[in-house]
């Protein structure tokens, strides 16, 4: 039985579809108050969600957000770092500058300010809990493109240190390794005939690829007083990708 997040504030981004989407119902159907940013509207209608529409690579989106937390709610319990884009495994001679840095800015710096937006309040409280989106791609070499994976493998990176550096302070933070997810944003891969598609899901031990609800349930257990002595970690939900 999922726990009850009644009273409980939860920002997750990249609420228009995909795994932040389900987040976001997830949350809002165990009494929690979400407030989803994307940019663009998320399909829900829900008294206890609360619309934020930017891009989440745009340092005023965050100084809104912050705004909205002091004023309105006076608190903040949960972030799920969850908005990304895809790099079309790009290797780096065919990766430009621009392209790094769309990756980058999208996938790694908006992860960094939401962070540096929530984490006073947090520290006021003395409680808050992170669960930040990395990949496969963040483990191993091959789950993305060069931008892809150096941005996944950061998220690791700055999920340990800010746990470590804040976790005797109430703070507890861990990340999610997705590997093969039916989203919006895999869907060049079901593309024609389906033939990457279907290579991934031959590939995966499970031999199929995950709903994003899946993923969904797992960020609810992290950020559940269930898992509050799981600090600093990467847990994969890949079907065995990465046993291999």
């Amino acid at each position: 039985m999922a726990e009850d997040f009644s009273g409980k504030i939860v920002v997750v981004t990249g609420t228009a579809s995909g795994i932040g989407l389900e987040q976001a119902r997830m949350f809002l159907k165990n009494g929690a108050v979400v407030i989803g940013i994307d940019k663009n509207a998320a399909p829900i209608i829900d008294d206890n969600f609360v619309t934020l529409v930017g891009d989440v690579t745009d340092e005023r989106l965050f100084e809104k957000l912050g705004k909205l937390l002091t004023e309105s709610f006076k608190k903040v319990d949960i972030v799920c770092n969850t908005a990304g884009i895809l790099d079309d495994y790009r290797p780096v001679m065919e990766t430009s500058i621009t392209q790094w840095h769309e990756i980058i800015d999208t996938d790694l710096t908006s992860q960094f300010l939401l962070v540096k937006t929530v984490l006073p309040l947090m520290l006021q409280q003395k409680h808050g809990v992170f669960v930040n989106m990395a990949s496969i791609a963040g483990l191993v070499g091959g789950g993305g493109g060069v931008a892809y994976t150096a941005a996944k493998h950061a998220v690791i990176g700055m999920t340990k240190q800010l746990d470590l550096d804040y976790a005797d302070q109430g703070i507890r933070a861990n990340c999610i390794a997705p590997g093969a997810i039916d989203t919006p944003m895999n869907q060049k891969d079901f593309a024609g005939d389906g033939k990457m598609a279907k290579w991934v899901a031959d590939q995966t031990p499970a031999k199929r690829w995950a709903k994003p609800e899946e993923v969904a349930e797992l960020a609810l257990f992290l950020a559940s007083s269930r898992a509050d002595y799981i600090h600093g970690t990467v847990i994969p939900i890949d079907g065995g990708w990465l046993e291999k």
